[in-house]
Parts: structure tokens; sequence; C-alpha cells
């Protein structure tokens, strides 16, 4: 009952004691008060009750009795960091025990030398233990020995038969009112399906599990470490990092056990490390060394020291020493047989590389390289990226090509079998290294096209194959619209001054439920945007058009400047220090929205030049008169670019890729030509331009006041031919899919837009950050336009900063009136910008406004 029902167990356990009870069930009573106190509450208070229950078991003179409390004894010892007292009470309870109580004994035990991390002892108890439970048809701890034995043999990298483990213990619980191992069950499950490269069915099977967890009121401090683990695989390190320290945090609080927070610390010292924090990577690594290193537990020891060297190499601390120590660690690791011995390999070989030391490079990257051929995704692409350095350091440019070309491979086969936008772009992360080799090999060693091929091959990939299309699944729908109608009351709160904490808190926990039910998305369909074709991008652009795809290699931007035939490369600034000088301008627009600001308008416009020197360099002076396409990596995607002096007059359209900007341009616009206008609530121009427009097109449909709803919204958007939205937008840095437009009901966000079986043909923002993205992984991006464009947009026309309302509607209308012409978006947008008066808060209105794709 402790497990399956562990409050009820408890209040039972004190009720017998209070009933002066005989040694023996007293002793039954203080175990299980033991068992509650060592995995739900205080260690301390679970050794006090254990010990007691031993005691009361020697005076009942029942050897079976005292075996069983002292295996649950040695576990507590265990996991408080006790490891030799523990192994000896174990030691006694085998030796106390006969027949079914040692096997159960013999189970517990090998737990034991799984949190310790000696497998194959764990391994060899369990085989001794598993046909005398089923022999005495003892179904629970039958499950209980099949369980842990599958945990082993992922430890082990063994999918296959913890999955076969898996699969008959879960058929073992299903006869069992055993809630809590039920549960443990589906948390197994989900730790399979990690193992073996599947991450929306981990996520899935883990939200599952904390839930059923939530019901029985327990703790779930392993689950939080599996979830972590499985954040990070997809890109997630932030959130794993925050998770984790919570989760350490909450167990200080009960003072739980020791062995949980060691485990806990490697987590958090993981997700720093990954997420590109060394110093709390190194702090929480080295705490976890001491700990482990305390409970004798040399399997995790190891693990944490791997940790701890990549953090030290992070910041830059590499040495002959740490050559030597990462070597040390690879080779205990292979010992174990832990599938982590490859990582090592490769932080030896690569620190010896950086060294100078070229023939412990190629033993140690050797050793990596062997787990390019198997094993999960993830440690598949460790194996290229070794095999990539060693062909570096061997001189070989088809060989770091070839490696990379493969690892990537490996990663686009493993990020299509993802369904959700955020995670296929986050996965990207995984390739970064390998896109940033590839691209050095191709700039040292081939043409512009080698090197525009592999620009292109890493970057906005997420946007390269067809969405997956969430799946008609009422909670998730019935979530949106619960998260539309408190976030629209928590806004209505903050307007007329009444408190909003309850709403706030109510909002966040629904966008985290949204967000969970999305992340379990499948992949439908393989990709196929790294099959990119530099003579159909040529033959596309012809000879007037001008492709500008800014390529960034070690911190140097270099422009590939396409058209006429051909690429030429040319070399600009430094990424940072546009960066820089792109929020300069960024504030500058910003100040420029609010009348009375005129006077800096000539700042802005000296930055846009020192932006252009930065950005295009001499490409500026080569540009020919027809329009140009920009391409710039996703950390530039908010730069202004008409404000460029060399784009100002141009016709100027802006794309995450070139591959993207093709299918935009060959995408076929919809029949029948629906035009929709929508004019959200709570503008200070009113939405002013949308009522002529409706006059221009005739018979359009507008949708305003408590017409502009988001269900109804959706519906007409649905596959227009154009779409012209009037309405505050709200960007989210924070969570970008949660970027939002107000309409009347509440904010329609990026998830709404995903339900579209197809996004409007053209669509324009007239709105506020509605350009606005989040960078993430290797070189993607979300945000309201990145979600429309895959969903069948082939043009849109957003904003990247704040912008006066007024001085947007002139420019509005002006931009239809060419559109109504025949003109595309961006030819549009170009005249526009020439017809509105010269003033600072009209020209600066004009600049905040890009085209995107190609309509």
């Amino acid at each position: 009952m402790v497990f399956a029902a562990p409050n009820e167990a408890l209040t039972q356990a004190r009720e017998v004691l209070a009933a002066d009870p005989s040694p023996l069930h007293a002793s039954v009573a203080h175990q299980v008060i033991g068992i509650w106190q060592r995995d739900f509450g205080d260690t301390r208070l679970a050794l006090t009750h254990l010990r007691r229950a031993r005691d009361l078991a020697a005076r009942a003179d029942s050897a079976d009795r005292e075996a069983d409390v002292l295996a649950t004894l040695g576990v507590a010892l265990v996991h408080t960091g006790r490891t030799r007292q523990g192994l000896a009470a174990f030691e006694r309870g085998v030796a106390r025990g006969t027949g079914h109580t040692r096997a159960r004994v013999l189970y517990r035990r090998a737990y034991a030398w799984w949190v310790l991390g000696h497998h194959r002892e764990a391994l060899e108890d369990v085989r001794r233990a598993v046909p005398v439970l089923r022999q005495a048809d003892d179904v629970i701890w039958t499950a209980r020995a099949l369980t842990l034995r599958a945990t082993v043999h992922l430890a082990l990298g063994a999918v296959e038969r913890a999955e076969a483990d898996f699969a008959a213990a879960e058929a073992l619980w299903e006869t069992t009112g055993q809630e809590h191992d039920k549960a443990d069950s589906v948390e197994s499950r989900g730790l399979a399906a990690f193992r073996s490269g599947d991450i929306p069915a981990a996520l899935r099977l883990l939200d599952e599990a904390e839930e059923r967890y939530a019901k029985l009121g327990t703790p779930t401090f392993m689950l939080n470490i599996r979830r972590c683990e499985v954040l990070m695989a997809a890109g997630l390190a932030p959130e794993a990092l925050a998770e984790a320290d919570a989760a350490i945090r909450a167990l200080d609080g009960i003072g739980g056990q020791s062995t949980r927070k060691a485990e806990l610390l490697l987590t958090a010292a993981r997700a720093a490390r990954l997420a590109g924090d060394a110093r709390t990577a190194t702090e929480r690594a080295a705490l976890a060394v001491r700990l482990f290193a305390g409970q004798r537990r040399t399997w995790w020891e190891t693990h944490a020291r791997l940790v701890l060297l990549e953090a030290r190499y992070a910041a830059g601390r590499g040495s002959g020493r740490l050559v030597a120590d990462a070597a040390a660690v690879a080779e205990r690791l292979a010992s174990f047989g832990a599938p982590a011995a490859p990582e090592a390999s490769l932080l030896a070989g690569r620190t010896a590389l950086s060294l100078g030391r070229r023939a412990d490079a190629e033993r140690h990257l050797a050793a990596a390289a062997r787990s390019r051929h198997s094993g999960p995704p993830t440690a598949r692409v460790t194996g290229w990226v070794a095999q990539a350095l060693r062909a570096r350091a061997a001189g070989s440019t088809r060989g770091v090509l070839e490696a990379c070309r493969r690892g990537l491979d490996v990663l686009d086969d493993h990020r299509m079998t993802l369904g959700a936008p955020e995670l296929r772009a986050r996965a990207t992360e995984h390739g970064a290294e390998l896109a940033a080799l590839a691209q050095r090999a191709s700039l040292a060693c081939g043409g512009p096209r080698r090197l525009l091929v592999w620009s292109e091959r890493w970057r906005a990939t997420a946007l390269s194959a067809p969405p997956t299309r969430p799946p008609a699944d009422p909670v998730l729908l019935s979530g949106l619209t619960a998260y539309r109608e408190i976030a629209a009351r928590a806004e209505e709160a903050r307007r007329e001054g009444r408190p909003v904490p309850a709403l706030e808190r109510e909002q966040r926990r629904l966008e985290r439920e949204v967000r969970s039910r999305t992340l379990h998305m499948r992949g439908e369909a393989p990709g196929d945007g790294h099959r990119f074709d530099v003579g159909r991008l040529l033959r596309r652009l012809g000879d007037e058009v001008r492709l500008v795809e800014l390529a960034v290699v070690d911190g140097r931007v270099h422009v590939l400047l396409c058209g006429q035939g051909r690429v030429r490369r040319f070399q600009a600034g430094l990424l940072a220090e546009a960066e820089r000088e792109a929020e300069h301008v960024q504030a500058g627009l910003r100040r420029l929205a609010h009348p009375g600001a005129g006077a800096r308008l000539p700042l802005v416009e000296a930055a846009g030049r020192r932006l252009q020197e930065l950005l295009l360099g001499p490409v500026a002076d080569r540009l020919g008169p027809g329009p140009v396409v920009v391409v710039p990596p996703g950390r530039l995607h908010r730069v202004p670019w008409a404000l460029l002096p060399a784009l100002r007059e141009r016709v100027v359209s802006v794309s995450p890729s070139a591959s993207s900007w093709l299918r935009a341009r060959e995408t076929a616009p919809p029949s029948g030509g629906r035009h929709v206008l929508v004019r959200g609530p709570g503008l200070v121009s009113e939405g002013a331009e949308v009522p002529e427009l409706a006059a221009r097109y005739g018979r359009p449909t507008v949708l305003e006041g408590d017409a502009a709803r988001v269900p109804r919204v959706l519906r007409e958007l649905d596959g227009a031919a154009l779409a012209h939205i009037a309405a505050h937008g709200a960007f989210r840095a924070d969570s970008p899919l949660f970027s939002s437009l107000r309409m009347a009901d509440g904010p329609l966000i990026v998830h709404d837009f995903e339900h579209l079986a197809r996004s409007p043909y053209r669509i324009i923002l007239s709105c506020c950050d509605t350009a606005r993205f989040a960078s993430v992984g290797a070189d993607e991006l979300l945000g309201l336009v990145t979600a429309l464009l895959p969903l069948g947009t082939a043009g849109v026309v957003a904003c990247s900063v704040p912008v006066n309302d007024a001085a947007v509607v002139p420019l509005m209308v002006a931009l239809h009136k060419g559109l109504a012409a025949g003109l595309s978006l961006a030819q549009a947008l170009r005249d526009a910008r020439a017809a509105l008066p010269g003033d600072a808060v009209h020209r600066a209105t004009g600049w905040a406004f890009s085209a995107f794709g190609a309509a």
C-alpha cells in the first residue's frame, strides 16, 4: 500500500503504532513510515524508523521480517550517501532471508547497485531474483524487477532489451492496483522512447506520468531528471536548468535523498553547459563530483567529471592536463560500457587539436568517431563531429564536407520525427558545429557556390518542410480557448487597475498546458530542405533580381551576391559590431515613433550608413538597379533594411533562407481571390485604414467589433488571397509561439495559425512587433511571420519595432493602392514609403516595415 496509496498507508501505519501492537506488527508499521519518509520526505526520519523496524523484527524472532527491513534500510542508507553501511545491511539481509524474501532482498540490492552505477552487479542480482519471484507468483515484485532490469539495460545502451522488459512489466502492472508503480512504468516507457530517439513520445509519456504522480501526491525528482534529459536533447537546455534547480530546492526543503540531489546537480550542470553558462556548469558539476565521490558512486562521479571538464574547456581552460583527464574519463566510461565514452574522447581529441598535439588528437578522435554508425542520433552526431575534426587535421576538405554532410543527414532524419515547429527549430543546435566546420572548409578551399550551398544547408531548416498539422485534439483546442479567455480577462483587469496575479498564474498554467500538448506532436513528412540547387536559384533570379545572402564564418560577415547566372563572395564587417549597431537603430526608430523626436533623425540615418558598411561592405555598389532579396542570419532579422542607403529607394524583400524565397516564389495564389480585412480593438488610430480599404476592394470580408473573434477570424483567413490585420501585436521573447494579435475575444497566437489548412497567400500586419523573431537553434527563427510562411503564405508585410499608429494609416492605404495596380508586396511597400510625408515620424514608420517572402 505504501506505493499504491502512500498517504493512506502512512495513516494506517500510525494507527497500528497507536494501538500497542506486537513487535512483529510494529516492525511492519515502522518500516512503512520509513519507506514513506525515504521516498517522499525526510531521509533522517526514514533511518530512525527503519532502524526501529529492524530492532523490532529481531525481537519478534522473524528472520525473514528482519531480512526484509534490512533491505529497505540498505536502500535508505545508500540514498543518504552511506554506501558502505548500506551494502553491509544488504549482506546481512541476504544472509538472513530465505526463498521468496531473499529474492525481494536481492531485487532491492540490485536497485542499490543501479543507484551506485554498478550495472553488472545489478543485472546479476536481478537474474537471481526474477525466477524465484515468478515461481512464487509475486506479480508486483516481478514487475518491479523487470522494470529495474530494463532501466539498467538503458543505462548500458541496450534499448531493445529494455523495451522488451518494460513491455513485460507493464503487462503485469495492468493486473494490479499499484498506482505508483503504474506511474513509474509510464515514466520508464518515456525514458525508453527518449533513448530510442522519439522525443515527442518521451515528452507525452513523462507528462502522463507526472499527472499520475500528482494524483498520488508524491514528489517526482527522478521524473524531473528524466524530463530534463529529454528537454536538453530537444534543445531546451535553459528550461532543463530551471527545472533541475527548482527540484534541488524542493529536495533540500524536505531533507530528501542526497543521492537524488547529486543526480539533479549533474543534470543541472549538463543543462548549464548546453545553455552556454560555463560558470554555473562548473559549479554544479564540481559539487556533484564531491557528492558522488562521498557516496562511492564511481559511475556517476565519472559522468560528473566529464561535464566538469567540458565546462572548463568551454570557459577557455584547455590544457595538456585537460587532455589527460578527459582521456582517463573516456577510458573509465568505456570500461563501464557507458554510452557517454565517445563524448569524453571527443573532448580529449578536440583539446589536443587546439594545442597542436596531432598524434594525441588523432588517437582520441578516432575513438570518438567509432560512435558515428550506431546509437541514438546525438551519439552519432558526436561521432561525425570527431570524424570531421580528424579530416580537418589531415587537411582533407573533401573528408570534412563528407563528415558534415553525413552528420547533418542524421540530424535531418531525427528533426523530422519532431512535429512541433519549436522543437524542429531548436534541434538544429546539435548540428551547429558541423555546419560551421563545413562553412570554414568551403571558405578556405571552395568557391562562392560551395559556401552558398553550405550556408543554406543548416539555415532556417524548420521552414524547409511542410509543417505537421496539430491533431484534432479537444484538450488542446479547449486549452487554447481557455488561454484566450483568461488572457483577455487579465488584460481588462490591467486596464481597469484591478489586481491580476491570480489571472496571470492561471494564464501561465494554461500556456504550459498548450505548449506541452504541441510538443507531443510527431513529424509526418521527410524533409528535403538540404537539397538546395544553386542553378535553380539563379534561373529564378534571372538577370534583374539580386539575392544577397549573409554568411557568418568565425564572426565575420561574408556577402554572397547571387544573380546574372553567378555567385560572388565579398567580405564585410564583424557580426558582433553589426548586432550592436542594429540595436542602436532599433532604439532610434522607437524614439522617432513619437512626435517631437525629429532631431534624432540624422543620428538614425548615420547608424544606417554604418550598418550598411558592416553588412554589405563593397556589395552596396554592386547591386544593380533591380529588386534585391536579403537573406540575413537569424541574429540580424530585426535590421530595418529599408534604412540602409543602398536599399532605401529599392524594391527589397527579406527571406529566412534562399530556399524559403524559392518556395515562396513558386507558391501559386489560391483560386477565388478572397480579401479579408480585420480590425482589432484598442488601436489609437482605430484601424482607420480598414474602412477605406473596404471601399477600395468592393465586397471584402470585414471583421471588426465583436465579429473580430479568433474562431471567425481563422475561418475567414484560411485560404484567402489577401488578408490585412490591423490589431495590437505583442512579441513574446520568452515564448515566441505565444506572440499574439489582439482580437475582440483575446489574443490570436501563433499556435492558432498552425490550425489553418492554408494561411493567406498575402498577409499585411499593420501593427507593432509582428516582424520580431526569437533566434534559436543553429540559425532558426520563431515568430509570427515564420509560422505563416510554411503554411502557404508567399508574402508578408510586417513591422519590427513599435510605430506611430496614426502614421501607419497613410502607409497602408498607399501600400494597397500599389497592390491594386498589380505590384508585388515589396514593390508596393517601396512606393508607399515614397508617398509618405517627409517628416521624421512618417519616415521612421516606413523604414520599420519590411516585406518578407516573394509575393
